[in-house]
């Protein structure tokens, strides 16, 4: 059976599901996330739900079949079947490792209790980060297990470029793809990312497990600036 990072791998590679408009139902490779991914023309719901509730109820909105597991009637739905929470709709990028050291200055952070490692273990595990002045470079193992980069960006050093050159950093600091969610009205970090080689592959929408309101962190993930 096809897993949820075999699909994530092989789109990677450049290799898509069929654009043949359907719905692949996987399970969920852990309790944290379930969700929807969406191709060109085909949708991947991963969920330890019934996979024929998903195609039931995808059946049953009224909306054109290729916009069906994003829809608002249908991720309602899914939430309110799971218990879980979701905050936006992201745009799905990834880009290959690059040779080299990083062309910035990083510095490690072995503090476990840095609040952007406490906020990024609610989403992520095997989390790293590290620090550069004004910005925070964060990669951990997040859907379906594959290595996830975020960063943060100080206000006052925005429109310098630094988002661009954290995101290429974090090429330079692994071994496999690396992917990015990034809110597709953030068109700042949007930039920033495909300025520094990651192209866009689809869009995700991720249900969350349920946590205290107190325990989220304020910050969003990909909070980059040009």
């Amino acid at each position: 059976m096809e897993t949820l990072r075999d699909i994530l791998d092989a789109a990677a590679r450049g290799v898509f599901p069929p654009a043949d408009g359907g719905t692949t139902v996987v399970p969920q490779t852990c309790h944290r996330d379930a969700g929807v991914l969406s191709f060109t023309a085909h949708s991947v719901v991963f969920t330890d739900e019934d996979p024929e509730w998903v195609r039931a109820t995808l059946r049953g909105l009224d909306c054109d079949a290729l916009a069906a597991t994003m829809n608002p009637r249908f991720l309602t739905a899914f939430l309110d079947r799971t218990g879980r929470r979701s905050e936006t709709i992201d745009a799905m990028l990834v880009a290959d490792p690059l040779p080299g050291g990083p062309p910035l200055a990083l510095r490690e952070i072995e503090d476990a209790r840095h609040p952007r490692i406490t906020y990024a273990r609610r989403r992520r595990d095997s989390v790293r980060a590290w620090t550069a002045e004004g910005g925070v470079l964060v990669t951990g193992r997040g859907v379906g297990g594959r290595l996830e980069v975020s960063v943060e960006v100080d206000e006052d050093v925005r429109h310098r470029g630094l988002g661009r050159a954290l995101v290429t950093a974090a090429r330079h600091l692994v071994a496999e793809p690396l992917w990015a969610q990034v809110s597709p009205g953030n068109a700042r970090s949007m930039r920033a990312f495909q300025a520094a080689g990651y192209r866009a592959v689809g869009a995700e929408a991720v249900l969350l497990a349920t946590v205290p309101r107190d325990a989220r962190g304020s910050a969003e993930d990909a909070g980059v600036a040009e």
